[in-house]
């Protein structure tokens, strides 16, 4: 690996030397090695947005330095040369199909990421259901409407909530967009969605609250405590947890970010999340787990470019 000197990275930054070894003790950059008093940086690191960005915002201290350096990727990716058109709709179509593949997995359904891939271009998949295929089908365009709803730069709401979720509920055409009307109960999760005749008022709290908070926490908190209180919810009879991934893009991209891809290999750190969240009402592992995955993406387009 290729290193420079604190007045180097100064330089490159357009900070003071002083600055630049105050980031280096405290962890702001990444890859850096101490010899003696000096420090060796990457020549690739990227520069950490100063913590006064923060002002105004509540945000718990364990969280800053985590926020800071994925805000720094961000702010790097967008000063970068931007990648052709050609090159966008490759990486974007790369993710849907991923997207598509592990948001639909994590709920059970038995297409694998390249029969997902063949379904995504029209081909039906012997011996496979066709519930199946129209999941695959109804994510996707699920997940295209997102986008669009994002370029128009909507706002955020309880209609939108229900179109998102009438997409992908494709295969289910009396319960899409509509609230349940019986009770329900999650296998193996501690905790019990409240009873049907209180979700329409909780969904209306729900979307208010979280509007009353935007400006207050970082995006990242805020939209992975919206998605534990949306699926405590749990307001439609099936397709929540398709369709609370797709809003936790939707506010993600809204604010610039990357979307992201909650594995199926991730599914019981996923789950250990809601648990985490109801029994005793600790956010960290959900915002970690989206904060890391923010920041893969981030790096992944970084190396690329």
């Amino acid at each position: 690996m290729e290193y420079i000197t604190v007045s180097q990275a100064a330089t490159k930054w357009n900070i003071s030397d002083r600055r630049v070894r105050i980031l280096c003790s405290e962890g702001m950059i990444e890859g850096v090695v101490k010899q003696g008093r000096s420090y060796r940086i990457p020549a690739d690191a990227v520069k950490p947005l100063d913590g006064r960005i923060f002002r105004g915002k509540e945000i718990d201290e364990k969280y800053r330095t985590l926020f800071r350096r994925i805000d720094g990727k961000k702010e790097e990716l967008a000063s970068r040369r931007p990648l052709t058109q050609g090159e966008l709709k490759r990486l974007q179509e790369e993710f849907l199909l991923e997207f598509t593949y592990n948001s639909n997995a994590i709920e059970g359904n038995t297409l694998t990421l390249q029969e997902t891939a063949m379904v995504l271009e029209g081909i039906t998949i012997d011996k496979k259901p066709l519930k199946d295929h129209l999941e695959a089908v109804g994510h996707k365009e699920a997940f295209e409407y997102v986008k669009q709803l994002v370029s128009e730069k909507q706002e955020f709401s309880e209609r939108m909530i229900k179109e998102i979720h009438s997409l992908v509920l494709m295969d289910r055409r009396e319960d899409r967009g509509v609230y349940r009307k019986i009770p329900v109960r999650i296998l193996g999760a501690a905790h019990e969605p409240p009873q049907p005749y209180m979700v329409p008022v909780l969904m209306e709290k729900l979307i208010k609250d979280h509007m009353k908070i935007q400006k207050k926490l970082h995006v990242i908190e805020l939209v992975s405590r919206f998605h534990m209180d949306f699926e405590s919810i749990h307001p439609f009879i099936d397709g929540n947890g398709r369709t609370g991934r797709l809003l936790l893009n939707l506010e993600l991209m809204q604010n610039g970010y990357l979307p992201i891809n909650v594995k199926f290999t991730d599914r019981r750190k996923y789950y250990e999340c809601f648990t985490a969240y109801h029994q005793n009402g600790d956010a960290d592992p959900i915002v970690s787990m989206v904060a890391g995955y923010v920041e893969e993406e981030l790096d992944r387009y970084l190396g690329m470019l």
